[in-house]
């Protein structure tokens, strides 16, 4: 998995690459809390992950739960397969995507 991390004034956007799975979630969850204190907004750029695990769903959920004191989290670029654990998982009905 790649994470590039982007800074806009308060808004952090992470471009994610590859499987979010056992192995990289813990890369995203770190990579998610060096930067969510200094950012209003985060945004997971998903446009280049093709699969998601629980492990990864966890992770959106921490992340959701860290970024609702704020201004929120928001995902966006999810392919039909991220999309469709999404939707299965009923995550799609608790988070933001665009």
């Amino acid at each position: 998995m790649n994470i590039t991390v982007i800074k806009e004034e308060n808004v952090c956007t992470l471009l994610i690459e590859g499987r979010i799975d056992t192995v990289t979630s813990a890369e995203l969850n770190s990579t998610f809390q060096e930067n969510a204190a200094g950012c209003d907004k985060m945004i997971f750029d998903m446009s280049g992950v093709d699969y998601i695990s629980s492990a990864g769903l966890r992770v959106l959920l921490i992340a959701h739960k860290e970024m609702a004191k704020k201004s929120g989290l928001v995902l966006r670029g999810l392919n039909q397969n991220v999309l469709s654990i999404l939707k299965l998982t009923g995550f799609d009905n608790t988070l933001n995507i665009v």
